[in-house]
């Protein structure tokens, strides 16, 4: 890495969550400041850019719209490819990032993405070669934590906000359910959960929840989450006995006790455990580019021309398994 910038989405918090409308205006507004400071940053001009790339799904529109409208400008301005990246991808390929972890993360793996749009465990074969295993079939976890961090009155992003909250708790102190704990597959759920914890909190109507019980409800929801995911990989690992590596990802997976009881499903395994640093848990631009060069490499090993994503239309839906890998042309 060159060069990086973000700009955060705190501005949001006030508004209790991201509005789509008024991201997608910011994206618009911010975003020729923060490529040229990047630019600037890394000693580099437009011209000397090998290729350019962003995501194009899945997520909200609006962003989707301006960030590849914007870099497809940029690459028919310079003549030249533009690759579109999957959201999912993206996540799945951040480990192999090279010197982001102590070892190099190779073919196969288990990747659990965890965010507040998604929840699900993919097989991870290859560039472009992906099989979900299991997903969420009503709230991500992300969205769970930030629904039940707003019943506690907590602010937004309510991930990091509940999560310091229960270090003050007893994770033993309230009765919540594992939503399909013990399950075949690796599916999750978590509206279950989160009506269960409301149903603690409705005694007391619109009065403020005293600070230790709010702490302990924050704590045992937490323990409930950390023994569904953990549960839900061994699940995946049966599936996947060939993987040999526990990657996780995405903006929940900053969460230290959920990556604590991850850690513990790979040492049980005997395989290795890969989270990203904190900073790259969450989206950003620093995975679409890797997700792009992965892409690029494996057109090359496989000696196939790289399709210029163009045409390519952003989408709010882009399903991991629609991403084709790159077929060795018959001899």
């Amino acid at each position: 890495m060159l060069a990086e910038t973000v700009h955060t989405q705190m501005g949001h918090a006030a508004l209790g969550g991201v509005v789509p409308e008024i991201a997608a205006r910011a994206h618009l507004t911010l975003l020729p400041g923060i490529v040229e400071k990047t630019l600037t940053e890394s000693g580099l001009k437009l011209g000397d850019m090998g290729a350019f790339a962003a995501c194009t799904g899945p997520g909200l529109i609006g962003g989707l719209i301006v960030g590849s409208s914007y870099a497809k400008g940029l690459a028919i301005a310079m003549d030249r490819p533009f690759i579109a990246v999957n959201h999912i991808e993206a996540h799945a390929l951040t480990a192999r990032l090279p010197g982001l972890v102590q070892h190099d993360i190779k073919f196969p793996y288990l990747l659990l993405l965890v965010s507040g749009g998604h929840c699900q465990c993919v097989a991870v074969r290859g560039v472009g070669q992906y099989e979900k295993l299991g997903g969420t079939i009503d709230d991500a976890a992300g969205e769970a934590f930030d629904k039940v961090a707003k019943l506690l009155g907590l602010g937004w992003p309510g991930g990091p906000a509940l999560e310091k909250l229960a270090l003050e708790g007893d994770d033993r102190a309230i009765s919540l359910p594992r939503p399909l704990m013990g399950r075949e597959g690796c599916d999750f759920s978590f509206s279950g959960l989160k009506t269960a914890v409301s149903r603690q909190i409705d005694p007391y109507g619109m009065a403020a929840l005293p600070r230790a019980l709010a702490a302990d409800i924050a704590a045992s929801f937490q323990s409930c989450v950390c023994d569904v995911m953990a549960d839900r990989v061994r699940h995946a690992l049966e599936m996947m006995p060939e993987a040999q590596s526990l990657v996780v990802a995405g903006g929940v997976a900053a969460n230290a006790a959920i990556r604590a009881a991850l850690e513990a499903c790979a040492d049980e395994a005997g395989i290795a455990f890969v989270a990203p640093p904190l900073r790259l848990c969450t989206d950003n631009a620093v995975m679409v580019g890797w997700a792009a060069i992965e892409t690029i490499r494996a057109h090359e090993a496989a000696n196939v021309p790289l399709r210029d994503g163009i045409q390519t239309a952003p989408s709010p839906r882009w399903p991991l398994g629609e991403v084709t890998a790159p077929s060795i042309p018959a001899v």
